[in-house]
């Protein structure tokens, strides 16, 4: 799991004249969007709305896990529970999660990743395939359109709405991705996003330091996080 550092809020208020005004800045890059919840050995990214009432989201889940988790608590529970959390005092909260973790079936340790949103009261597991059986991949939110012009195919459709593959990228071997090209392609695809923003004219809501969380049935470590320093 990986995220970036970047706060983005919007400036409201009137010019001497009495004319409306809307600015878009950078508010910080030192915020904390991935969590790791060690007693549930789940980790959490958030992307979206970052200050509800004006608090950092950081503040929000050091509560959730305070408060709200018990020891009972997995991966297949914690969504549920996230967004309720927030449901309960912002019901219109325009903030996602992904939600990273393994339980155990048996003796075997399985993969789940969720992808959930507040406002929109979804929750959907991301890696199965539609019988069932396990699917292998990456799944980003936020700012997905430089990364998906990228890796995905691009399909227009027809006159008759019938939908053609314009552009078909070269296909990522998912299945046979080992864990270190994993974490290079965590860091690759928000490094691009950052990279490419940079020369194109648009706000530039990516930035800051990345921040990699490892998660694996036998352990769970940050690859990169950054710390505070003076």
């Amino acid at each position: 799991m990986a995220s970036d550092s970047r706060q983005s809020i919007t400036i409201e208020g009137k010019t001497p004249e009495g004319k409306d005004f809307k600015v878009e800045t950078v508010n910080s890059d030192a915020v904390v969007k991935t969590f790791l919840l060690e007693n549930q050995r789940v980790g959490i990214s958030s992307y979206g709305q970052n200050l509800p009432g004006g608090i950092p989201m950081a503040s929000y889940i050091k509560k959730f896990i305070e408060e709200i988790l018990a020891a009972a608590d997995e991966v297949t529970t914690i969504p549920k529970k996230l967004v309720s959390y927030f449901k309960q005092s912002f019901p219109d909260l325009d903030t996602g999660f992904h939600v990273s973790g393994y339980k155990k079936d048996g003796k075997i340790s399985v993969p789940y990743v969720y992808r959930c949103h507040v406002a929109k009261d979804v929750i959907e597991r991301l890696n199965t395939k539609p019988d069932g059986s396990l699917a292998y991949g990456a799944s980003w939110s936020g700012q997905i359109d430089i990364l998906a012009s990228i890796i995905n195919p691009v399909v227009v459709k027809d006159e008759e709405g019938v939908e053609k593959v314009v552009r078909a990228p070269a296909p990522i071997v998912w299945d046979a991705m080992t864990l270190q090209d994993a974490i290079d392609f965590s860091i690759y695809a928000i490094r691009t996003t950052i990279d490419t923003m940079r020369f194109q004219a648009r706000p530039k809501n990516v930035g800051g330091p990345i921040d990699v969380l490892l998660i694996t049935p036998g352990e769970f470590k940050w690859i990169y996080r950054k710390e505070l320093h003076g």
